[in-house]
């Protein structure tokens, strides 16, 4: 079946027409990709290159606002008569105040010792001045502005903030002598954190700063570093004063942009994600396929609509014979195509229509075969159930009882005037009820009132229509099976009513009840009647499910030695409906 499909005409039409044009739009698409996917990295690397740039810029104006700061207190302590004076720490709180950024600024002997502080706070007790990176710097290089790495600002009692220290030698008049002594000015680090905050790189690129030693100054997921989940290649961006190259140390590609930020000498490195670099790429790859597959598209519908004005006809009579060979036979094709097609259409429709007559008269064969064998063996209950009344009314007759014969007689040309029904199968609910109470008159008088009856009918359905001896049936084995041979005073109840706009009819008794395997095996429809009429449970069930439907039927419930109960359920039938 796969060989001939791939043999048919409407396939190879098909795939050659897409073969060529995906061998084209290949070709195509890899020469596009490729000088368009180039071009964009390039310019992904030259703006991450400008954004570092700026960034490097921003914290040299910073750095270098900050120096000039400096400059100006160290100028007006130079100027100063000596320390400490009031007038002086007046004058530099009013300057610190003009930057919102500078936290405190503070004036040391080289032995370490505080001369004056602005704003003026507590010394800290066992704060290791002397051992600190600001503080060593400015007496190893005296002449030379040293800044430190961010560290919290331990020498002063109260808050403790992340700062910058900005520390140089100088020399102060005390007594009109002058000292040499150290300045030191500490800046909030917020300032430089913000800065590099604001720079984003993608979606999860980044920018951190060390210092010449390789130490982390900045860097947004700096707990993560210290906690040994994340790492950064420090030893590699030592290597570059600026540049960029490929890190795949994480086993994720990354482009690494560094800058040297003067006079500072930290570095500024930039880490941009190789897959977010590429969006580029990916979007007009992206393009690229969609436009390949709208091409595709186009082919495909193209040579499936020339293939199909020469292979369509052909597959749909095939089509429609494989639902014949399901069983369909309500299908008809319309003549269509070249004009052998048409042949084959009309000579097809024509076998299937006589395929579909011939099931059609075999199911209403078998229908009514069905129905003649359930009135034949419904017919047997006639003879048998007449010789059993005469020959009971032969023995009431000889032991003189002549009330009960006159009883039997009448109640039996009821019964079969009733069963008669000029012929018919379906009367009214009433006649069926008066046709069973003869039926019990004539069986009671039988087993010496071993047995007692009750019938109950909603007088709103009297009327209903209703398959005709039912209940006669399902009676005579409540008789024979239940209550006959046992030694309690036996009673049948039968009732009939509306129930969800269905009719019901229940026949329940008093009597031995069903064994759990033989209730299992009369439900499955393995048992069937071999005493009385030979009409037992299955055939009135095939009756009311013949007539009237598989949603119709007989349930049954019973326990032994307390009694069964069938439940009939008919479609309610009015009289002028029926």
């Amino acid at each position: 079946m796969k060989w001939r499909q791939v043999r048919s005409i409407q396939f190879i039409i098909v795939a050659s027409f897409t073969l060529i044009t995906v061998i084209v739009m290949l070709f195509v698409s890899f020469v596009v990709y490729d000088k368009f996917a180039n071009t964009a990295e390039q310019n992904a690397v030259l703006n991450n290159q400008q954004i570092i740039d700026q960034v490097k810029f921003n914290l040299e104006s910073y750095v270098s606002g900050i120096g000039a700061f400096f400059e100006i207190i160290d100028d007006r302590l130079n100027r100063s008569g000596g320390l400490p004076v009031k007038e002086l720490q007046e004058q530099l709180d009013t300057i610190r105040m003009t930057r919102d950024d500078v936290v405190s600024m503070a004036i040391f002997t080289i032995d370490g010792q505080l001369i004056q502080s602005i704003p003026s706070q507590m010394q800290r007790r066992n704060t290791s001045l002397t051992e600190q990176s600001w503080f060593t710097a400015a007496v190893q290089a005296p002449e030379q502005l040293s800044y430190s790495p961010p560290h919290i600002q331990n020498l002063f009692e109260g808050a403790y903030k992340w700062v910058v220290s900005l520390s140089k030698g100088m020399t102060y008049h005390r007594s009109g002598i002058g000292e040499k002594g150290i300045l030191l000015i500490d800046v909030n680090f917020k300032t430089i954190d913000d800065l590099c905050q604001r720079v984003t790189l993608g979606g999860k690129g980044y920018v951190y700063l060390i210092d010449s030693m390789g130490n982390l100054v900045y860097h947004p997921q700096q707990q993560l570093i210290y906690n040994g989940l994340k790492y950064e290649n420090v030893e590699q961006v030592l290597k570059y004063t600026y540049g960029s190259y490929i890190d795949r140390s994480g086993g994720v590609e990354r482009l690494i942009t560094v800058k040297t930020v003067n006079p500072l000498g930290w570095k500024v490195v930039g880490v941009s994600y190789m897959d977010e670099l590429v969006t580029t790429q990916q979007e007009i790859g992206g393009f690229l396929f969609w436009l390949l597959a709208a091409v595709l598209g186009f082919v495909l519908i193209v040579s499936f609509v020339l293939s199909a004005r020469i292979s369509h006809p052909i597959k749909r009579l095939e089509r429609t014979m494989r639902l014949v060979e399901k069983g369909v036979f309500s299908v008809h094709m319309e003549m269509s195509g070249a004009e052998e097609v048409k042949q084959l259409t009309s000579r097809f429709n024509l076998m299937v229509a006589r395929i579909h007559q011939l099931m059609d008269q075999i199911i209403v064969e078998q229908e009514t075969k069905r129905k003649n064998e359930l009135d034949i063996l419904q017919a047997q209950i006639h003879p048998h159930f007449l010789y059993n009344t005469l020959n009971s009314v032969v023995r009431l007759a000889g032991s003189g009882r002549t009330d009960d014969v006159v009883t039997m007689i009448s109640s039996l040309s009821k019964f079969f005037r009733i069963s008669l029904s000029k012929g018919q199968h379906i009367i009214s609910v009433q006649e069926e009820l008066e046709h069973v109470k003869h039926y019990l008159i004539i069986q009671n008088i039988r087993f010496k009132h071993q047995f007692s009856y009750e019938i109950e009918a909603e007088e709103r359905i009297l009327n209903s229509r209703t398959l005709k001896l039912i209940l006669q049936p399902i009676v005579e084995n409540a008789i024979q099976h239940g209550i006959e041979g046992s030694a309690d005073e036996g009673c049948i109840r039968i009732s009939a009513r509306e129930v969800d706009g269905k009719l019901l009819f229940k026949v329940s008794d008093n009597g031995a009840g069903i064994p759990p395997p033989r209730l299992e095996a009369i439900q499955a429809g393995r048992v069937e009647s071999r005493q009385g009429s030979g009409v037992g449970l299955r055939n009135v069930k095939e009756r009311l499910q013949l007539y009237y439907g598989l949603a119709y039927g007989l349930e049954i419930e019973s326990q032994p030695d307390v009694g069964t109960a069938v439940t009939m359920w008919l479609p309610l039938e009015r009289e002028d409906e029926s």
